[in-house]
């Protein structure tokens, strides 16, 4: 699951590393325009693409008692020739469902709104990112060996996978509403880096997710699939998903090197799996399964239950 955590990381990252179609106003425009300095940002993009994905773990794994050799591997995400992923490993857009009641009513991607505050001496910078409504797709997710680094005269930065490639899931479409975000940079007066208070208009929704098992795959049979049709979630009783997290990265203190948390203080959810298929996506499906308000808790100390849920993320 770190793993998977740090796939998604790198993905907000290559979405932030694509954003140059920005339409940008000087906090001089700004003021005239709004009578407030600042400066607005629009991101102005329909798609993007990645050709393939890669998280690299140098030293492998040490346990022998587990199979581990010590040899780098990669978690990789590819094209798994369907639908938008036909040749992209991933395709992010804007959500046009229902005539797009789920963009901005900018129709960018993505508004930032900056301003920088004194703070009585302990400056910082805020940032209020509103997000539209997205429609995420992700190919084939697999584990593979490591190629070796490019050496400095290399022609290319690629260093990628080689050898047998190992699927874990076949893919998986999501599907988001607008979702709202306010950043601190320097000082956070607010208490944590990013704070996610927003309410997802249409909840969140996973379509065609496949789970392979490749440990009984033969020359004549196929890797068995568990493959779920459709999984549905929002708050209990509604058809919206509140978002309230705040997600702080956390430094280095004696033998701790650091890490991120990411605090959650959600309400209860409504999960719905549509189209439970058993042994391969097109086996008659076993039925659906529904969850009505599942609340998990966390323990600041003990016998005591606090709503929500602490997520840590580290190396090792």
């Amino acid at each position: 699951m770190k793993k998977f955590t740090k796939l998604a990381l790198v993905s907000s990252l290559a979405i932030s590393a694509n954003a140059m179609a920005m339409q940008a106003m000087d906090d001089a425009s700004l003021g005239a325009t709004t009578g407030q300095d600042g400066i607005n940002i629009g991101i102005g993009i329909s798609k993007i693409e990645i050709e393939k994905l890669f998280i690299h773990d140098n030293d492998g794994l040490a346990d022998a008692a587990l199979g581990g050799t010590g040899e780098a591997g990669a978690i990789y995400i590819k094209a798994n020739g369907t639908g938008a992923t036909t040749t992209k490993g991933i395709v992010i857009g804007a959500n046009y469902d229902n005539g797009g009641a789920y963009l901005l009513s900018s129709r960018n991607l993505a508004d930032l709104q900056i301003d920088s505050d004194a703070n009585g001496g302990n400056p910082f910078i805020n940032i209020a990112a509103q997000v539209s409504g997205l429609d995420i797709n992700i190919g084939e997710i697999g584990v593979v060996s490591s190629a070796d680094a490019p050496a400095a005269n290399a022609a290319t930065i690629r260093r990628g996978g080689t050898g047998q490639e190992n699927a874990i899931l076949t893919g998986l479409s999501v599907k988001t509403g607008p979702m709202a975000a306010n950043i601190q940079l320097g000082a956070a007066p607010q208490g944590a880096m990013i704070k996610l208070n927003a309410t997802m208009i249409g909840g969140l929704t996973i379509t065609d997710l496949g789970i392979l098992d490749n440990s009984t795959k033969t020359a004549t049979r196929a890797a068995g699939v568990i493959h779920l049709d459709k999984i549905q979630v929002a708050d209990a009783n509604s058809r919206n998903l509140v978002l309230n997290q705040s997600i702080s990265v956390i430094g280095e203190e004696d033998n701790d090197k650091g890490y991120v948390r990411i605090v959650s203080t959600s309400g209860a959810h409504d999960n719905y799996i549509q189209g439970i298929h058993l042994g391969s996506k097109t086996a008659a499906s076993i039925g659906d399964m529904e969850v009505q308000g599942m609340q998990t808790y966390f323990s600041p100390a003990q016998g005591q239950y606090v709503p929500g849920a602490i997520i840590t993320i580290r190396g090792h």
